[in-house]
C-alpha cells in the first residue's frame, strides 16, 4: 500500500507541533513493542477542545497521526473526542497500511490519557 496525499502533506508538514504553554491535559504514551511516543497537550473549557499540540518520536506515521489528531479534534467536546478510533484516525490520513495501525492506537490511547488525566476536574478550566 503507498500512503495518500494527505498522508505525505501531514509527514511533510505537522500541523500543532510543539507543547501548548497553557495547557490543562497532558499525556504521553509510548508504544512498548516499537518505541514510538507521542506527548499530547490540550486547552480544554467547558467541556470543548478549545486547542490541542503534539509531540511525537517515531515512525513516519506516528507523525501523520499525531498530526492528523489534532486538526480532527479542535473544537469537539470531550464526549465526542472520547469517541474517536483508531479507524477514525487512519482514515483521516487517508487509510494505514496493517502492520501500521499502532500509530493510529497510540494516538488514541494518548488522547484518552489526555482526557482522563483530568476527569475529576470535568475539564472546565477558565
Amino acid at each position: 500500500m503507498s500512503y495518500s496525499n494527505e498522508f505525505k502533506d501531514h509527514l511533510a508538514h505537522p500541523r500543532n507541533a510543539g507543547e501548548l504553554s497553557d495547557a490543562n491535559a497532558i499525556a504521553e504514551e509510548t508504544n512498548p513493542v516499537c518505541g514510538d511516543r507521542i506527548r499530547l497537550s490540550l486547552r480544554v473549557r467547558d467541556g470543548r477542545i478549545e486547542a490541542a499540540k503534539f509531540l511525537a518520536y517515531g515512525c513516519p506515521p506516528t507523525i501523520a497521526c499525531g498530526s492528523v489528531m489534532t486538526e480532527v479534534i479542535r473544537s469537539m467536546t470531550t464526549a465526542e473526542a472520547l469517541a474517536l478510533t483508531r479507524k477514525d484516525l487512519a482514515d483521516a490520513v487517508g487509510g494505514l497500511p496493517a502492520r501500521k495501525q499502532h500509530a493510529a492506537a497510540l494516538a488514541i490511547e494518548t488522547l484518552r490519557a489526555a482526557l482522563g488525566s483530568n476527569a475529576d476536574k470535568e475539564l472546565k478550566v477558565s
